[in-house]
């Protein structure tokens, strides 16, 4: 791991002090919409796949691309590929018709 990345992902911005001396109560909920059963009707529990470990060869660019973005950096990889296989899927069972 390069120093950049260590020195940006190992700082939070969070000021842990001050959340933990405020009150559950004192959260302001008013921007967020309440859900009813309509809401949950068409809702249901979607497992993550089972990753595999492997090695692979990327340009340091890439890399360094998303590790800027911080945490996860690897999931938003991922994302990345799913979105595209996805994509070249649908154009292949459209073709197969």
């Amino acid at each position: 791991m390069n120093e950049k990345f260590m020195k940006h992902s190992s700082v939070s911005r969070t000021n842990w002090k001050k959340l933990h001396q405020e009150n559950d109560a004192d959260i302001n909920y008013d921007d967020i919409s309440e859900t009813d059963a309509k809401f949950w009707a068409d809702a249901h529990v979607v497992m993550p796949k089972h990753k595999v470990h492997i090695s692979v060869r990327l340009d340091e660019d890439i890399v360094d691309y998303f590790k800027e973005e911080g945490r996860g950096y690897q999931s938003r990889m991922n994302a990345v590929l799913r979105s595209y296989v996805n994509s070249h899927e649908k154009k292949k069972h459209a073709s197969s018709r």
